[in-house]
């Protein structure tokens, strides 16, 4: 499968005397969707955050594109940064802002573009997502489907490489789940970024992801295909995704 585009060597993190990952080996690959699945407090989201780079690790390595992020210069850093976004759990939206506002953020933080850059770039982005007449609503005003879609937006603005997903449809119904699963394998397609997604929707998840993930006793116990998950005879693995419903 070649070099995976990030990828976890023994990677450890403790918060005080309580330690979330130990050993943590994981790869994961560019173009595809891997979820990372495991109980609710496993780590999953530490886990995220170690990509993003809002937590480092206190031992073990993290390696893009085969290289140490620990040893990329600044420049280097500051680039692969610049290609990551991230879709939070509960949205994370300003409530003092225009839904326009909310995803021209990263943009006018971020990029040295024009206002009318911007304006066309968010544009474009409401209108795949079909959100284009709520610009100048605020975010207490829309549903939480809608919130979703918003959020959505806001993550793929910076036309990023690789989009990180955490519990992307906590809050909403079951059809409403089905939506935004639908909607990050669409946007995937059509973008090509590489997507991690940390989710509990089990079997539905799997409709989604070429890749899977599972961390448990803080460390990653699977890691393959969807078709290998099927075939997976590991205890726990097997325990957990069977608890949840048939494959």
């Amino acid at each position: 499968m070649g070099t995976p585009l990030i990828e976890f060597t023994d990677v450890k993190k403790s918060f005080g005397h309580n330690r979330v990952l130990d050993g943590v080996n994981l790869s994961i690959y560019r173009g595809e969707i891997t979820a990372i699945i495991g109980k609710s407090g496993c780590g999953k989201s530490v886990l995220l955050k170690h990509i993003i780079g809002l937590m480092a690790q206190d031992g073990g390595k993290i390696l893009i594109d085969g290289k140490p992020l620990s040893a990329m210069d600044r420049a280097g850093k500051k680039g692969f940064k610049a290609g990551l976004s991230y879709m939070f759990q509960d949205n994370a939206l300003f409530d003092s802002m225009t839904v326009f506002e909310n995803i021209a953020l990263p943009l006018a933080e971020k990029s040295l573009l024009s206002r009318d850059e911007i304006q066309k770039r968010v544009d474009d982005r409401m209108a795949q997502l079909e959100i284009l007449d709520t610009g100048k609503k605020y975010p207490s005003q829309l549903s939480g489907g809608m919130k979703k879609r918003v959020a959505l937006a806001r993550a793929l603005v910076t036309n990023p490489q690789v989009v990180l997903f955490d519990e992307p449809t906590t809050g909403l119904d079951p059809i409403r789940k089905r939506a935004v699963h639908a909607m990050i394998a669409e946007y995937q397609k059509r973008f090509g970024f590489t997507a991690v997604v940390v989710s509990h929707e089990i079997p539905e998840i799997f409709t989604i992801a070429q890749r899977v993930a599972m961390l448990a006793e803080r460390k990653i116990v699977f890691q393959g295909s969807i078709r290998e998950l099927k075939a997976c005879e590991i205890p726990g693995v097997r325990e957990f995704v069977d608890a949840r419903d048939d494959i």
